[in-house]
């Protein structure tokens, strides 16, 4: 639930960048908002592989 909710909120967080790189033309925003979906992706690849070798764990 926890890993849910910090997803959620950097995901939020990427939004919000983009939105204010929209309002404001900076493209240090956009950058910023990259920077932050790719990390957030790349937490949850790590966390539902974790999970895959978990139950692969149980069967061997």
């Amino acid at each position: 639930m926890i890993f849910r909710l910090v997803v959620g909120l950097l995901l939020f967080a990427g939004v919000l960048c983009f939105a204010l790189y929209i309002a404001t033309g900076q493209v240090s925003w956009r950058q910023r908002g990259l920077v932050i979906v790719k990390w957030t992706v790349l937490a949850g690849l790590g966390f539902f592989a974790m999970l895959i070798l978990e139950r692969l764990a149980i069967l061997l």
